[in-house]
């Protein structure tokens, strides 16, 4: 008699279920922020952008580094190793005065980067 037994790649898969369910959540960026909501589509992804977050109180955060204005673009062009077309999304927390945000966005800009995108929640 020569079946195939399932059983254990079932119990091997649904494991893995279970883990994957329980990671995915933990792998966002680990700066709260209330982002406001959009119609648009997403952009499509080739490579880990680069995420700065402008929080609730207006502090700066590369990833899930805190930085100070002043050191926003040394930091970021050691990070992007002085290549000024790396991505950057800005996550900027919806309560914050929209000229902090545009103020970190034209710093950006000023500097040479050029790909630079807001990011908000969609609506649902």
């Amino acid at each position: 008699m020569s079946d195939i037994n399932v059983t254990p790649f079932v119990d091997v898969m649904l494991v893995l279920l279970i883990v994957f369910m329980v990671t995915a959540p933990m792998l966002t960026v680990g700066v709260p922020v209330n982002l406001p909501d959009s119609n648009a589509d997403s952009l499509p992804d080739d490579k880990e952008p680069l995420t700065l977050t402008i929080n609730s109180k207006g502090e700066i955060f590369i990833q899930k580094t805190k930085v100070g204005f002043s050191e926003l673009i040394p930091k970021l062009l050691a990070i992007a190793k002085n290549r000024t077309d790396t991505r950057i999304y800005v996550r900027g927390d919806k309560n914050i005065d929209y000229g902090r945000v545009m103020e970190v966005m034209g710093k950006l800009s000023g500097s040479g980067f050029s790909k630079v995108a807001l990011i908000s929640e969609t609506k649902r």
